[in-house]
């Protein structure tokens, strides 16, 4: 009972994962994996940030919650927060357009917006804890 407990655990967590991941995909109006073929380096670096940040506040939720449908809800939780502090950067730097720099390939912005994503979420996931 306890493999079968640890692989549906393992399978919601990269489930959740992906789903993060595809719903930071649809903030961008262009596509990411696109502008990574390209060879876009920021594009790149903000998509890893956001990978990363995503796994911070997933892997928070899933070693503070015993429960598949609470470490879920925690992730949705701590999820919305990550989105809304894109939305909040972007509006905080108005002469800057994140998603244009970024696809422009602006390495600066991208770096930076990755650093926003990671600390976000170490900062979430200290409130989920």
């Amino acid at each position: 009972m306890i493999v079968v407990n640890i692989l549906i655990s393992l399978f919601v967590i990269v489930l959740l994962q992906f789903a993060g991941m595809y719903v930071f995909s649809l903030m961008t109006p262009y596509r990411d994996m696109e502008e990574i073929n390209k060879g876009n380096v920021a594009v790149g670096i903000t998509m890893g940030g956001k990978f990363i940040a995503t796994a911070i506040v997933l892997a928070i939720a899933a070693y503070t919650n015993s429960s598949i449908w609470h470490m879920s809800l925690w992730f949705a939780v701590g999820y919305v927060c990550l989105i809304a502090a894109y939305w909040v950067f972007d509006w905080l730097t108005p002469g800057v357009r994140l998603s244009d720099q970024l696809k422009q390939g602006n390495v600066a912005v991208g770096s930076l917006l990755a650093a926003v994503y990671i600390g976000m979420a170490l900062a979430v996931g200290s409130l989920i804890i």
